[in-house]
């Protein structure tokens, strides 16, 4: 009897049995309106994500042209001159050559007469330009002016590639290939689709086959699975309304399935793993109804913080200044908000359904397995909480060792060597630079003047014009200024000198928008009170998209760096929580560039992953790796920072609180971890580099995440700052305290 005593003396105090039961919050209250009211949730949820589906059948996606996409001068440029009316063709090119030897002149006179006669028939195509051999005779070129703007051309390539393919039948012996921005990118998006399609079917049996391992029954495993999918599909049809506004730039889909697979799935696991520990608590009734509503007040709440994160930090990209990445943050808020919804409102209604048969079909030795208690990471938390300061010494320098490359990091933007190799299309475009090589593309300079001044705009035109043929060290000349009918608007062309002869011969298209911008258009157009004069053209938008990549970084980063501080303040009324979420997300982040940098800007990794190295990484990928990142670290984060606190709460010790905490949260995180290390590694290993690029950073920073991150530097940070963890509030507000489990 004083043995027992004793032991009930030492241990830690329990607060919950001395006060009342907490009042439910809105999550708990809306959870158990959903178990009691099962079969209406169902229903209803049921309704909305077919009617949200439904969408995407009826409304197709907007995808953005050009104009859409435009950044900066280069952007205000081409849309000043679309506006004016400004003629902007699309045009194919059709290669043809011999498949062995000389190219017959006799034949190519016949097969080039045939392209063009069956060409100029289409009604998709506005001209097609005289046949031109290439020097060596073994090809030759018909180049096609496609009819209406860039979204009717896209629409009118399938026709001219069913006339090649004629045109072939009638000459066996001969190679055709068909190559220009709209057969490019109707095929790559073609591709796109297959591969994408391929890695989606390929996530659901692999997360599924991840869930049965975690879970051991079929019920619980398939859960996640359905409302996963489900997420994706209701946010496909948001998106598809969505995007009339802000339209798709290629790659918002590919993000969205993404995105909602991996947060659906979690958000469900998270809920899941604390209704099972409920129901299998030792002394604990068992109940369905009372393991839901822990779950909804414990994990539940925790599902609500870290997806109100996720969105926050998505919005981030807001502050680009880019179409596209606010289309990207479009899709993928709406994606997490419907995974929010669904995990908050219908999985409480599923569990009262499924309850009783949670844990069948048992799949043999491992539904047991999740009974056992954590043996492996309490060995590896003890030593890391009894030295915390050499334990975050040793991970940090690690961490840093791993950021080390991203010093020498060297970002592009994506160009011809970025796509995949293996199209056709892409194959076609090598052969054409390699048979008819050519400068760089022009410049365009847009001026545009207020009514009266169109004589002034004229002067300053041929000034312009003079002064671009005097400065041969950048510029190779222009070529006759085009005026819109109303005289206020002028686009004029001025092609960069030739490599061998310009100032840089690097990047000649760079070093003529530099004498541009910096010195011929600010002396002539530009002088002209109250007028626009803007240079675009391609080596423009290359320069404007960087630049303002550069510019956006900080400005994002440190909007999504402080939002992440406020949502974890506001969450546990801690400072040193909130600082703590942010410096570990620094340290996460740096190592994850790190290894991307290594990866992908040397040779040595091309064999393992498949694919060739062009020297630098793309440059949107750091960027949109950070904010995604950002947001899908802190389900882990908040989800045992969450479970500590309520430690804390109980009575117990900083130091048992964060070693139970981080323990039980473990297999959860694991799981958690390793069913978006399993959807994310599909995307890393496509044929398309910035996918590839994509798909392996969310990897690294994942495992990083789940890992180092969440076993060893936040443990050990934590129990560094013991003394100040909670202040300013308290562990828990106290009407909550009992809410704990």
């Amino acid at each position: 009897m004083t043995q027992t005593t004793s032991r009930t003396q030492s241990a830690p105090p329990d607060r919950r049995s001395a006060q009342q039961p907490p009042r439910d919050g809105l999550t708990t209250r809306v959870a158990m309106w959903s178990a009691t009211h099962r079969w209406t949730a169902i229903a209803l949820w049921a309704v909305m994500v077919v009617a949200l589906a439904g969408i995407s059948a009826l409304v197709a996606p907007r995808e953005a042209t050009s104009l859409d996409l435009g950044v900066g001068e280069s952007g205000r440029a081409a849309q000043v001159a679309a506006d004016a009316g400004y003629p902007s063709p699309v045009v194919e090119n059709v290669l043809v050559t011999s498949r062995s030897g000389a190219l017959d002149e006799q034949e190519a006179d016949v097969v080039a007469t045939a392209l063009s006669s069956r060409l100029g028939t289409l009604t998709s195509v506005a001209d097609v330009a005289q046949p031109v051999p290439s020097d060596d005779g073994s090809a030759v070129l018909v180049q096609v002016t496609m009819a209406g703007d860039e979204t009717s051309a896209a629409a009118g390539v399938a026709d001219v590639e069913d006339v090649v393919r004629g045109v072939q039948e009638d000459h066996p012996d001969l190679n055709f290939g068909e190559t220009g921005s709209a057969s490019v990118n109707a095929e790559l998006q073609e591709w796109l689709g297959t591969q994408l399609g391929k890695a989606t079917t390929l996530s659901v049996p692999l997360t599924l086959v991840i869930l049965l391992i975690v879970f051991g029954s079929l019920v619980m495993a398939t859960v996640p699975v359905v409302l996963g999918l489900s997420s994706v599909a209701a946010g496909l049809g948001l998106w598809a309304a969505a995007s009339h506004l802000l339209p798709d730039p290629g790659t918002v889909t590919d993000l969205l399935v993404l995105v909602g697979m991996a947060v659906g799935v979690d958000y469900s696991l998270f809920y899941l793993r604390r209704f099972r520990e409920e129901k299998r608590r030792p002394g604990g009734r068992g109940s369905d109804v009372d393991a839901i509503r822990v779950a909804a007040r414990t994990a539940g709440h925790s599902v609500v913080v870290s997806g109100c994160a996720v969105v926050l930090s998505m919005a981030g990209l807001f502050l680009a200044g880019d179409s596209s990445f606010g289309a990207m943050a479009t899709g993928s808020i709406l994606v997490v908000l419907v995974a929010l919804v669904s995990s908050v409102t219908v999985l409480p209604a599923l569990l009262a359904v499924l309850g009783r048969w949670s844990e069948r079909p048992r799949v043999p030795v491992l539904w047991r397995l999740g009974g056992r208690e954590p043996r492996l990471v309490p060995a590896v938390l003890r030593p890391v909480l009894r030295r915390p300061l050499a334990a975050t010494v040793v991970s940090v320098v690690g961490l840093l060792a791993l950021a080390a490359p991203v010093l020498g990091i060297s970002l592009e933007s994506d160009d011809t060597n970025d796509l995949p190799s293996t199209l056709p299309t892409v194959q076609t475009y090598d052969r054409l630079v390699a048979l008819f090589p050519q400068g760089s593309p022009p410049s365009v300079v847009v001026t545009h003047v207020q009514p009266g001044q169109q004589d002034a705009l004229r002067t300053q035109v041929d000034a312009l014009r003079t002064a671009v043929a005097a400065d041969t060290d950048a510029l190779a000349g222009s070529q006759q200024p085009w005026f819109s009918p109303d005289g206020r608007t002028a686009v004029v062309l001025v092609a960069p000198a030739l490599a061998d002869a310009a100032v840089n011969a690097d990047d000649p298209g760079a070093a003529a928008v530099t004498a541009l911008r910096d010195t011929i258009v600010p002396r002539t157009v530009g002088t002209i009170a109250g007028a626009t004069a803007d240079v675009g053209g391609d080596a423009a938008a290359g320069t404007d998209y960087t630049a303002n990549l550069r510019r956006a970084v900080p400005v994002v980063g440190s909007a999504v760096l402080a939002l992440t501080f406020l949502v974890m303040l506001v969450a546990f009324r801690s400072v040193a929580v909130a600082g703590l979420t942010v410096v570990l997300n620094l340290l996460s982040m740096a190592a994850t560039f790190g290894v991307l940098a290594a990866v992908f800007q040397g040779s040595w990794a091309q064999g393992v992953l498949d694919f060739t190295s062009t020297g630098h990484v793309v440059a949107w990928v750091p960027l949109l790796l950070f904010v995604v990142l950002s947001g899908l670290s802190l389900d882990y984060h908040v989800f045992v920072v969450s479970r500590i606190r309520e430690n804390a709460a109980r009575g117990m010790s900083t130091r048992d609180a964060i070693l139970d905490g981080v323990s039980r949260t473990a297999g959860t995180i694991t799981s958690a971890a390793a069913v978006m290390v399993g959807v994310f590694s599909l995307f890393g290993v496509l044929g398309f580099i910035e996918l590839k690029q994509f798909g392996v950073g969310l990897v690294v920073g994942v495992v990083l995440d789940a890992t180092i991150i969440r076993l060893v530097v936040l443990p050990a940070t934590m129990m560094l700052a013991r003394w100040v963890l909670w202040w300013p509030g308290t562990p828990v507000p106290p009407r909550e305290t009992a809410a704990v489990a």
